[in-house]
C-alpha cells in the first residue's frame, strides 16, 4: 500500500487526521471487498452475522436497532442471509408476532472464513504498525466513535438509509 507523501505531509502539517483516515478507509474497503468476494458477503452481512454470533439469538427488532436499519432494509438483509442459510428466523413461542433471528451453523462457518480473510487484509493495511500500535489505534478508534458507533448510537430511533447501512 503506497501513500502519496505530499498528502501525508499536508495532512500532518494541518493536523487533518480525517484525510488520512479517509484514505486508509478507501484502501481497506477495496481490499476488504476483494477478500470477502469468495464468501459472497458484503460488509453489512458481516456486521449482522457478527452481532448474532457475539450476542446470540435476538428479536428481529433488536437486531434492526443494533444495525440501525429501518424495518424494510432489515427484512431485505435478513432475506438475503436466510436464502443462503446463514441465519434462521422463527416465531417467538411467547409472542407469535415477533421473529427470533439466530446464526446458523453455515453462518458461523462463513463468518469465520470471512474474518480469516479480513485478518490478512488488516495485516496488509496496517503493516506499518506493530502489535502495540495496532492495539492503541483500535482503542483510539473505539473511543473516537463513541456514541456514533453502530451498536452504540444514542438515538436508536434514527434508522440508517441503505447506503449508510453499508458503513454500519
Amino acid at each position: 500500500m503506497g501513500y502519496d507523501l505530499s498528502m501525508v505531509r499536508a495532512a500532518t502539517n494541518s493536523h487533518q487526521s480525517l484525510v488520512l483516515l479517509n484514505h486508509l478507509a478507501r484502501v481497506a474497503r477495496r481490499s476488504s471487498e476483494a477478500a470477502l468476494e469468495p464468501t459472497g458477503l458484503r460488509p453489512r452481512h458481516l456486521v449482522a452475522l457478527t452481532i448474532l454470533r457475539d450476542r446470540g439469538a435476538m428479536t428481529q427488532v433488536a437486531l434492526g436497532e443494533a444495525l440501525h436499519l429501518d424495518p424494510t432494509n432489515l427484512v431485505g438483509l435478513l432475506n438475503e442471509l436466510e436464502r443462503r442459510s446463514l441465519l434462521e428466523r422463527r416465531r417467538d413461542v411467547l409472542d407469535r408476532r415477533r421473529h427470533i433471528v439466530e446464526l446458523s451453523d453455515a453462518g458461523h462457518t462463513t463468518l469465520t472464513s470471512a474474518e480469516r480473510a479480513l485478518s490478512s487484509v488488516q495485516d496488509q493495511v496496517l503493516a506499518g504498525l506493530d502489535e502495540d500500535e495496532r492495539a492503541a489505534l483500535h482503542a483510539l478508534l473505539v473511543r473516537a466513535t463513541g456514541p456514533i458507533a453502530c451498536d452504540q448510537a444514542a438515538d436508536l430511533t434514527v434508522a440508517c438509509t441503505a447506503d449508510e447501512a453499508e458503513l454500519c
